[in-house]
């Protein structure tokens, strides 16, 4: 009974999240078409069948959500970790910074900062307004705004995606059986705010977890939010993928979470080669991000318009790029792919 009942509270939470999502970019739209019309033009409608099959896909990663707690993948409580502080403070913020967005949007303007913000020694791909948010990634208001555009971008599954990679990186982590849980080193890619840390401490609440990111204010964002809950706290660097700064065959394991698609080409196989090189031999990599034009043919018509009305300049090439032949090259095996609704996952192993 207490399960049913448990379930039938996440079912419900995770519905409203979806209304919500709905609702706010159902609003949104019909004002941004009243005072910038020509953005609305933009986008394809998606055909009802399509809608229907990702209704499904949403409804299944939802249930594989439930069901990893319930095998104590994670704690059950983190099916229900919202973080409704930021919500109500941060909300009003996003709204009142759409019309930047659009004004940014319909101008073009792909490479716009405030004064204030130092863009010096960024790779030039990274300074970028991209989804065209005021400041990139180099502001605080930013970092404050991510995780709850993200969650309303996809309705409210972008926990469940992410909650995705935990299963296979507790799984490759069995490899390492005769390591003590403390000495188990775990690396998060471009962590961002720290949400994918944030889970990984409760599935994994003995190992010494580790991030790094470009942005130093998503950086100090992720130390707020990790410092909040139990256990040691989480080693976070300002560095760049290209060249991670730690020794190598260092880490047990290795994630990665919405950074590839954000990525030019050749700078994805290097940020692949610098993961390889920090693995230990028989450590596992995993990969979540965009799924890929071979997953979902039906949305290609969006998948191709998406790039220019989020500003994702590196999107479409991502949606045709061949990752596992770039894990391979860097010498990864025995390579796993999952898609769950609109991610898609990618396990791989370095040789032991």
């Amino acid at each position: 009974m207490y399960d049913t009942l448990s379930k039938l509270t996440y079912q419900t939470f995770q519905q409203g999240k979806s209304y919500f999502g709905l609702a706010h970019k159902t609003l949104s739209s019909r004002l941004m078409n009243l005072i910038h019309p020509t953005l609305g033009q933009r986008g394809k409608p998606i055909p009802s069948e399509v809608l229907f099959k990702l209704q499904q896909k949403m409804n299944q990663l939802l249930e594989t959500d439930w069901q990893d707690a319930e095998k104590g993948v994670y704690p059950e409580s983190l099916l229900f970790d919202n973080p409704w502080s930021d919500f109500f403070r941060y909300y009003p913020l996003l709204c009142l910074d759409l019309p930047q967005m659009w004004e940014r949007s319909e101008q073009k303007k792909y490479q716009e900062f405030s004064p204030e913000i130092d863009t010096n020694g960024y790779p030039s791909y990274y300074v970028q307004n991209f989804h065209h948010q005021s400041n990139g990634y180099l502001s605080d208001d930013s970092a404050n705004l991510y995780d709850l555009g993200v969650e309303i971008l996809f309705n409210g599954t972008a926990d469940p995606m992410r909650r995705r990679i935990l299963a296979p990186l507790k799984e490759g982590l069995k490899a390492f059986d005769a390591v003590a849980p403390r000495q188990m080193r775990v690396l998060d890619v471009a962590c961002g705010t720290g949400r994918t840390l944030k889970m990984i401490r409760a599935a994994l609440p003995q190992a010494s977890l580790y991030g790094t990111d470009l942005s130093p204010t998503y950086l100090r964002k992720a130390n707020q939010q990790l410092s909040q809950i139990p256990g040691e706290l989480p080693q976070l660097l300002q560095a760049n993928a290209e060249e991670l700064p730690y020794l190598n065959d260092y880490f047990h394991a290795v994630s990665s979470v919405f950074l590839f698609h954000e990525l030019p080409a050749k700078v994805r196989q290097t940020v692949i080669e610098q993961c390889f090189r920090v693995t230990k031999p028989g450590g596992v990599f995993v990969i979540c991000d965009s799924i890929q034009l071979c997953d979902s043919p039906e949305l290609a018509v969006t998948m191709d318009s998406f790039p220019e009305i989020f500003h994702e300049p590196y999107y479409r090439d991502y949606t045709h790029d061949d990752l596992v032949e770039r894990l391979e090259k860097a010498g990864f095996e025995k390579i796993e792919i999952q898609v769950h609704f609109m991610s898609k996952y990618f396990i791989a192993h370095k040789p032991a």
